[in-house]
């Protein structure tokens, strides 16, 4: 199947738009959530795109009559829990969603398991913790450290902003949660998992990590929104925080229990979360000494 935007998944699909020479659909468009609360600002968008737009797809296999045939992922979220009920999160642990794109993807949940459950049709949820590469957006919180660290290094920037520096997730590599993708359509039957490292770490390690792979160790000052990140070495401040980057609800903690994963699909992650942030740090150096306004 060709790769499909927003723009075609907004309005309803029918028959034509849809190839019938395929086996597996990979369904991970969506409107995201982000630092800068793009979901709170585009909500109607959001759950048009990422609620009834999953909709939209499954009921396109229904109607082209595939239902027997094609094998459904749904890339799920770990924002479903949201204001965690309970830690770590597993697959049994009740959502909570907290922003209007965990909302829509809630409801995106429940229709694949609806459309599974009434038309007997091969479709998963994969509720995927944060897996970043250096291919993320620049508008996600790691990759604009990654992307901010690299300019400060070769001298283009000296200090950049952020949100909540003590919001703690599950971060794991994208290629890794990819693999687990294609591990859940192999299997015989259709089931949802939880993909996830199952390690915690702050947005103020992420931070301090990445500066450290750079040469540079950053001590903290002040408190909430008038706390900064220093260079050690020469007080020069590198980091800040802006309030504008809090979501107006926050989901401060979130962390996966894999254990399904790892006895049913035989899955478990590769990458470390260190190996991550200096992947990341390298390639935006590189990036960045080649085209600085990349």
């Amino acid at each position: 199947m060709e790769r499909v935007g927003p723009s075609h998944i907004t309005p309803p699909l029918s028959g034509d738009d849809i190839s019938i020479e395929m086996e597996r659909i990979t369904h991970q468009q969506s409107q995201t959530c982000s630092e800068e609360r793009i979901s709170f600002d585009l909500a109607e968008y959001t759950a048009n795109v990422d609620g009834v737009g999953t909709l939209r797809l499954l009921d396109a296999i229904k109607t082209c009559g595939l239902t027997n045939s094609v094998k459904f992922y749904q890339a799920s979220t770990s924002e479903l829990y949201g204001k965690v009920q309970e830690i770590p999160q597993k697959e049994t642990t009740p959502f909570y969603p907290r922003s209007p794109y965990g909302a829509a993807k809630l409801y995106a949940y429940w229709i694949v398991v609806n459309f599974r459950e009434a038309y007997n049709m091969f479709a998963v949820n994969g509720i995927l913790f944060n897996h970043e590469s250096p291919r993320r957006g620049s508008n996600f919180v790691t990759r604009k450290i990654s992307r901010a660290v690299a300019k400060i290094h070769l001298g283009q920037l000296e200090s950049f902003s952020l949100g909540n520096l003590d919001s703690k997730r599950d971060w794991g590599h994208a290629k890794d949660y990819v693999e687990a993708m294609w591990v859940m359509l192999q299997q015989e039957e259709p089931e949802d998992f939880v993909i996830s490292t199952g390690e915690v770490h702050s947005v103020r390690e992420f931070v301090e990590k990445a500066f450290k792979h750079v040469g540079k160790t950053i001590v903290w000052e002040g408190k909430d929104e008038n706390e900064v990140g220093r260079c050690q070495a020469t007080g020069v401040i590198h980091v800040k925080v802006d309030p504008k980057f809090f979501r107006p609800t926050e989901v401060d903690y979130l962390q996966g229990d894999c254990s399904k994963a790892f006895q049913r699909l035989g899955w478990k992650p590769k990458v470390t979360f260190e190996e991550l942030v200096k992947e990341m740090v390298d390639a935006d150096i590189e990036l960045m000494r080649n085209n600085p306004n990349a």
